[in-house]
């Protein structure tokens, strides 16, 4: 008869519990230092000075001088006021556009009965498959043959509506109670005033996940925007800050400065909308 497996009990219990968490914390710190590592690295070096070593052994974060003169060799270098204006109107179309069109297709594909809507979610589903860099030489010859190349609607049209933020929304929209629309259509609702004044309000935090990852991705799209601009008064922040390396490859302060600039605002963002986020976040993981 084969011995049956005891639990630990008394003290080896114990010492059994506190490994388990002497190594959850261990995970989590080792997972802290590799996410964060590198941007903190780089934000110690945009503050220190030019006779500050910046690749010590081990590595030094705090700068034995710091400054900001790198910043304001940035600003002195490119117009980086002008870039960070154009890559804010890019990000704030992208999230408008996502935003309103997400939402919408969203709810015509989870609460609008018409012929074809499983057809139209498979094609959702699908274009998730096909990389950008697939579609990138059709997009650019689409936006020559509309006179749009070199503007930043160029920039803004291909993102304007993704597909992953359609199906984010229809699933949220899917998990809104049948029961309170139907009360709504009893009251002589109709579909615009259910979409607006009932499932709307229902998926805030939906909403907020598709804005902060609408503006992320226009925010830091690099490969796009350099295809399809050419004059630099155009130039978003990311093609831009592009100059710093071709410039001043050398100089890494004056790099890891320009990287601080373009990552501001996300975190700025992020942190007015994080309570939004999470509750977002929370959404579809129990109703999707």
């Amino acid at each position: 008869m084969a011995a049956v497996a005891q639990r630990p009990t008394g003290p080896r219990r114990v010492r059994a519990r506190r490994w388990r968490f002497a190594l959850r914390y261990l995970a989590l710190v080792v997972v802290l230092l590799v996410m964060t590592g590198p941007f903190l690295w780089q934000l110690s070096t945009s503050l220190k000075g030019a006779t500050e070593d910046i690749y010590t052994s081990p590595p030094r974060l705090l700068p034995q001088h710091p400054t900001v003169d790198n910043y304001r060799h940035v600003a002195e270098i490119i117009p980086v006021w002008d870039f960070i204006w154009n890559s804010v109107k890019v990000a704030l179309s992208n999230v408008a556009t996502n935003v309103v069109g997400a939402a919408m297709a969203g709810y015509a594909l989870a609460r609008l009965r018409f012929k074809g809507r499983a057809a139209a979610r498979t094609v959702f589903v699908l274009a998730l498959l096909v990389p950008m860099e697939a579609t990138m030489l059709a997009q650019f010859a689409t936006m020559r043959s509309l006179g749009l190349n070199n503007t930043l609607v160029a920039v803004v049209l291909p993102g304007c509506i993704g597909a992953m933020n359609v199906l984010l929304m229809r699933n949220a929209f899917s998990a809104i109670p049948y029961e309170i629309e139907e009360a709504a259509i009893v009251d002589g609702a109709n579909v615009w005033q259910r979409f607006t004044r009932i499932a709307l309000p229902a998926v805030k935090g939906t909403l907020a996940v598709v804005a902060i990852f609408s503006f992320m991705g226009a925010w830091d799209d690099f490969l796009w925007p350099l295809i399809v601009l050419s004059d630099s008064e155009h130039f978003t922040l990311t093609v831009g800050l592009n100059f710093l390396h071709g410039t001043f490859s050398d100089n890494q302060r004056v790099v890891a400065a320009g990287t601080i600039i373009a990552v501001a605002p996300l975190i700025v963002m992020f942190a007015f909308l994080q309570r939004l986020f999470f509750r977002g976040v929370g959404e579809g993981a129990v109703k999707g």
